[in-house]
């Protein structure tokens, strides 16, 4: 049954209006009709069987048959804080991110980033960021859109971060923790935040800054990662202990 997300407040009084490139996709490729039946979703983890009700210019009308159980959200909620890297590297963390099961992205300013955004360019990357993560979500059918934030600064970051999270940041210059060691008996963690450094890595005064807030430093392995590598093998890894990639 094709799928559409819908914007929540486009949902109301049992029927769900589908606006957007979407209308030239059902009407011209799909060739979709009236009464024909479709998925509905809200980007929020709701899902609803519907039901075409009618074709206009710019929108498509349903009515909403019934709530459905959505399925493809994994139990355990990883957040990736991801250094601004160069290039179009962050919309490649983004698409693959959204689909191992990120929940959130946070774009962090760090100390040796390259890349340096203007309020201007802050929106547009942000837009362009939150539609990768959607175009994410359709293609690997998961019922909720993962929330992209706008560029944040590391002491803003940390000082948001709920203080019953577990944050992993992994380190180049870490010797002793492994992250295996770390995870053995983290049977219950429910929000994990991923810190990943740019290209140049993180400062001695970042993570310094990082541990006191209680995030821990790991070892991914003898090889050093590149920044996009780094923060989707860790996820990969979360969602196979944690999440649902058992």
């Amino acid at each position: 049954m094709p799928r559409f997300f819908v914007e929540p407040n486009n949902i109301k009084n049992n029927k769900a209006v589908i606006t957007g490139p979407d209308v030239k996709h059902i009407k011209k490729v799909l060739r979709l009709k009236e009464e024909d039946e479709v998925t509905i979703l809200d980007g929020l983890g709701g899902q609803y069987q519907a039901e075409i009700y009618r074709l206009e210019n710019d929108s498509v009308i349903c009515n909403i048959l019934h709530q459905q159980q959505a399925v493809g959200e994994p139990p355990v909620n990883v957040t990736m804080v991801q250094c601004l890297p160069k290039s179009d590297k962050m919309e490649l963390v983004i698409q693959k991110g959204t689909e191992l099961g990120v929940r959130q992205f946070i774009p962090l300013q760090c100390e040796r980033s390259v890349v340096k955004l203007n309020e201007k360019k802050t929106v547009e990357r942000q837009k362009r960021w939150q539609r990768v993560a959607l175009e994410a979500s359709k293609q690997c059918r998961r019922p909720m859109v993962p929330k992209v934030e706008k560029p944040v600064s590391w002491q803003k970051f940390l000082n948001d971060v709920p203080s019953n999270s577990l944050l992993l940041l992994p380190w180049e210059d870490e010797t002793t923790e492994k992250l295996h060691n770390l995870l053995q008996g983290q049977h219950n963690i429910n929000e994990i935040y991923i810190i990943i450094g740019p290209e140049g890595g993180f400062g001695q005064e970042e993570v310094e800054m990082a541990r006191s807030y209680g995030a821990k430093t790991v070892s991914l392995g003898p090889r050093i990662l590149r920044t996009e590598t780094a923060g989707l093998a860790l996820a990969s890894i979360l969602m196979y202990l944690h999440g649902d990639l058992r």
